[in-house]
């Protein structure tokens, strides 16, 4: 008979489901009563997280709010049509049970279930900017861990050149599929340097909470130097390749998405000025960072590549 250690235990079996998720409902809940009362996130947001570390990644402005954060989102499977879409629509998705295979040029495929990814490395709080392509910016303080120490479990062959992720669909939830001008499942990738470098992260929380499902639960990728539409949502599988994987935008609008997605404010979207943003919650606009202010830590990445040419 297979007995579980305490260690292999999900937290949703150590009590009835319904319990389980009541109790997850009244910590939101109440958090969103804090906030609304102008009290800091910190007094109540350390309930699933309670060990988490302060990382030496993180930038020093201050984060957004927990309101922001959750209504204001891209997020295409739930919709087109605004931003508040997903956190009108994204609850009915199912984050458990969740799994996530990794598999192609790998010495160990594997498949993990989420709660042995929450268990992969410390968890660490890493406030990063967010800079979308349409202008806008935040900063979100994501609870995650780099996604090398994933890679790492997985062990890459020395052929692997890029990272491609694969994300959830739902077709019962998520009423963007039906549109057909993207490619579904939305897929995105990275060159396996950076998605081995230690800013890459795999976010599994915000605020000290497990992530809503509008930002990207149960696990999203996070790449603060690149365009927001880098960072996949509710992935599923991540396969590392030999070649460039083809990625969502880059395929429906190529003249407008690049491959690489660097935050460049010299290279304008065809629509948008990349020069400026706007900070949600803040009037004027700011000027945009190269590499969105991650210049010193991944510039290197791209030495002798025109990052004109390679958008």
């Amino acid at each position: 008979m297979l007995i579980k250690r305490p260690d292999d235990i999900a937290p949703s079996e150590i009590t009835p489901r319904e319990l389980f998720e009541q109790r997850r409902a009244f910590i939101k809940a109440a958090g969103a009563l804090a906030l609304a009362a102008g009290l800091p996130a910190e007094a109540w947001a350390r309930e699933a997280f309670p060990n988490l570390q302060k990382s030496a990644y993180s930038t020093l402005e201050p984060p957004n709010s927990f309101r922001d954060i959750t209504t204001y989102n891209n997020f295409v499977e739930f919709g087109f049509g605004g931003k508040s879409q997903p956190a009108e629509r994204a609850g009915a998705m199912k984050t458990r049970p969740w799994t996530v295979s990794i598999e192609g040029l790998v010495q160990k495929p594997r498949t993990f279930a989420i709660e042995d990814v929450f268990r992969i490395a410390p968890l660490e709080e890493r406030i990063y900017r967010l800079r979308c392509v349409e202008g806008w910016s935040m900063v979100i303080p994501w609870v995650g861990f780099p996604l090398n120490a994933l890679l790492k479990q997985i062990e890459p062959l020395g052929s692997a050149k890029f990272v491609e992720f694969i994300t959830h669909m739902e077709p019962a939830t998520m009423p963007g599929l039906r549109q057909p001008f993207l490619d579904w499942p939305y897929t995105e990738g990275l060159r396996l340097d950076e998605a081995l470098h230690p800013l890459t992260l795999i976010a599994i929380g915000l605020y000290g909470e497990e992530l809503p499902n509008q930002n990207g639960a149960p696990l999203r990728l996070v790449v603060p130097w690149k365009y927001g539409f880098k960072s996949g949502k509710s992935i599923v599988k991540i396969r590392l390749t030999d070649k460039e994987p083809k990625t969502t935008w880059n395929l429906a609008q190529p003249e407008e998405y690049g491959f690489y997605a660097n935050v460049n404010p010299d290279v304008d979207h065809p629509r948008w000025s990349q020069e400026k943003e706007r900070r949600i919650g803040e009037f004027f606009k700011r000027k945009t960072l190269p590499f969105n202010g991650y210049a010193d830590q991944v510039a290197q990445l791209y030495a002798g590549i025109d990052l004109r040419k390679y958008y």
